[in-house]
């Protein structure tokens, strides 16, 4: 497709495309990746700017005392991506720093299991194809800038606040100009995934003065109002965080030293800059055209905290194709032909007969265990035979990845019943969230502590080949963030369209997902029952939800699994037909088509 034919950009801080390729972080950059393939699938005219991690987000390991640690996730950039001609420039601390740009074209159909290259094409990665959509990672490492510059592509969300502010500067200004000079001139919607991208909205607003200037220098033309509803209707909004550290914020005197004094003396700074900084949520709030939070119940609390401004909700999804393990695509070409591009086509699996569902979850299964043995020692072995549960997301305190061992005796006794209960943990903290790390610990001590009645695992390095696995191979998905902290969620939606139903907090999409003991089962009550009735962040809460939890694993899932096998299979069957026929990208992204971009 031609670049003046191409009429979104989609600017994201990280973008997930292959496990080879550590440009994300977690959950925001496999978002994007999804939402860029289901763009590449429907021919959606898009293209897409991020930052080039030279060096990763970071790979994790994990002491024998359970503490993580952090390295160098080194990669070859040329074996993926290919560098382009076009450059651009821009100034940071009153230096001019170089910016070039590394292009990943993502094709419908492709796999990111597949090891293909194809920004690296020799063969064909300069062709042209209306089924494809351009990502081009920025990069300032390069001799003709400064050192200090020339770091600012070597980690993801590296460094400090003045680190932070620079690199979202190149994404946002340096992004807006590289678009610019890669001749993308058709561009009617920028596309903010979250706030990371706002200073694009200055770099905007900054052009819209020059070209009104160009006209004649009356002043209507410089009306800031003028400016301001110009560049509000090419913007587009979406949020991602209900925790007010989640939203990046800089003292007006550091953006004025970075960016220099031209980017806010334009007008209008009251509506995104309070006590002296310069609030990146409110600055995309204040300038786009259309708002999102990524759930119902988000985009409601969402609208409480951004009072003035209209927050609509698009609920994220997932792209089925990527997320579908083999025997289970295997098993939908057989009964659902087109799924793959229809996915509404999945409610079809409530015709598909049990035994070959169980069948393909086994294989699955089989597989995750061997390489979870591959990787454990000889006393943590796991059996297929015995009930999975899988967690696997970034280690925070509102996630409460400890909430299953509140009452460990409790525990004990329900496996005691079961004779065994496995259970595979997963995810990275934050380098610098202290409290992440010492859940982790706890949770490894944990396990070397507890009998092989309750065999528990802690799976280091996450990423999106060890996730395939996990969601597909484990029985049961558990989510237990503390409400209404989880915004969306999409770990649970990955399971459910492999057959895996979830157990989890009433929270982010599982509001939307959960219907109970027919998708999964929610953990606590419904309907603003116990949410209404106890604070969010109270000890009773906490108890009576790892009550909820019990009770559900003791009295409903277990005795289910292992006493009524075609019972617990028509739950997976709903899993697939109810919530992976609707909670994925393609869905998504038709909202978006039909909400946000025309």
């Amino acid at each position: 497709m031609d670049h003046d034919a191409i009429r979104i950009a989609y600017f994201s801080m990280e973008i997930a495309l292959q496990p080879g390729m550590p440009t994300y972080a977690g959950g925001l950059g496999i978002l994007a990746g999804d939402t860029l393939r289901s763009a590449a699938d429907m021919r959606v005219p898009m293209v897409a700017i991020s930052l080039l991690p030279r060096w990763g987000y970071f790979k994790q390991t994990l002491g024998e005392d359970g503490w993580q640690h952090e390295s160098p996730s080194s990669w070859v950039v040329e074996n993926f991506l290919q560098q382009v001609e076009a450059r651009t420039e821009m100034s940071i601390d009153g230096r001019r720093v170089v910016i070039r740009a590394w292009r990943y074209k993502l094709r419908g159909g492709e796999n990111p299991e597949s090891g293909n290259n194809p920004g690296n094409d020799k063969s064909g990665g300069d062709s042209e194809s209306s089924n494809s959509v351009d990502i081009y990672f920025l990069d300032t490492d390069m001799e003709e800038n400064s050192d200090y510059d020339r770091s600012l592509s070597h980690y993801l969300y590296g460094g400090d606040s003045h680190y932070r502010l620079c690199q979202e500067a190149i994404l946002g200004i340096g992004g807006a100009r590289m678009l610019a000079a890669l001749g993308y001139t058709g561009l009617q919607r920028y596309h903010l995934n979250e706030g990371h991208a706002s200073l694009l909205i200055l770099e905007l607003r900054k052009q819209q003065q020059d070209l009104l200037n160009s006209h004649g220098n009356s002043d209507n033309n410089n009306n800031p109002d003028n400016i301001t509803e110009a560049v509000r209707d090419l913007c587009v909004f979406t949020t991602h965080t209900p925790v007010p550290a989640g939203h990046d914020q800089f003292p007006l005197s550091e953006v004025s030293a970075v960016l220099g004094p031209d980017y806010l003396l334009i007008g209008c700074e009251d509506l995104f800059c309070f006590d002296n900084k310069l609030n990146m949520t409110y600055l995309a709030l204040a300038n786009s055209r259309y708002i999102n939070g990524v759930a119902k119940q988000h985009s409601h609390l969402s609208q409480q905290m951004y009072a003035g401004y209209h927050i609509d909700h698009i609920t994220n999804g997932v792209h089925a194709a990527s997320w579908v393990c083999e025997p289970m695509q295997r098993l939908y070409d057989q009964y659902i032909p087109g799924w793959r591009m229809d996915n509404l086509s999945l409610r079809g699996a409530l015709n598909i007969p049990r035994t070959p569902i169980h069948q393909a979850h086994q294989a699955a299964k089989q597989k995750l265990l061997e390489t979870v043995n591959s990787l454990t020692s000889t006393d943590k072995q796991m059996e297929p035979q015995f009930f999975t549960i899988g967690f696997a997301r970034r280690a925070a305190v509102y996630k409460r990845p400890d909430l299953l061992f509140t009452d460990i005796g409790r525990l004990k006794s329900i496996c005691g019943k079961f004779l065994r209960l496995q259970i595979i943990y997963a995810g990275k903290a934050h380098p610098n969230d202290q409290q992440g790390k010492l859940l982790i610990q706890k949770i490894i001590r944990l396990a070397n502590s507890l009998d092989q009645n309750i065999n528990i695992v802690y799976l280091p390095n996450y990423d999106i080949s060890l996730a395939r696995l996990m969601i597909s191979g484990c029985d049961l998905w558990l989510n237990t963030p503390r409400p209404p902290l989880e915004a969306s969620g999409t770990s649970g939606m990955k399971a459910a369209l492999n057959g895996v139903p979830s157990l989890s907090t009433m929270d982010g999409w599982w509001l939307e997902g959960c219907i109970e003991g027919l998708t999964g089962w929610g953990i606590g009550e419904t309907g603003g029952g116990l949410a209404s009735k106890l604070t969010e962040q109270s000890e009773d809460r906490q108890r009576l939800e790892a009550g909820s939890l019990y009770h559900k694993l003791e009295q409903i899932i277990l005795p289910l699994y292992y006493q009524n096998q075609l019972g617990y299979l028509d739950i997976m069957r709903h899993a697939i037909a109810l919530n992976g026929s609707y909670f994925n990208t393609e869905r998504m992204l038709n909202q978006y088509i039909a909400k946000a971009y025309y």
